[in-house]
């Protein structure tokens, strides 16, 4: 399990890899980490958002 500080930083790099068009599945956390989960977190945070069209 991952500190609080080990945690945000693996936010910002998810968050980063999302802002540079790479690949999910650059994650470097395995599947069972905490650190993927808010990996994750942080490269779905750039992902677009649909927009409300009706």
């Amino acid at each position: 399990m991952g500190t609080r500080v080990d945690i945000a930083h693996a936010i910002e790099q998810g968050a980063e890899a999302g802002r540079t068009g790479q690949r999910a599945t650059v994650c470097p956390y395995p599947a069972s980490s905490l650190l993927r989960t808010a990996w994750i977190k942080g490269y779905a945070s750039t992902a677009p958002r649909p927009s409300a069209t009706s």
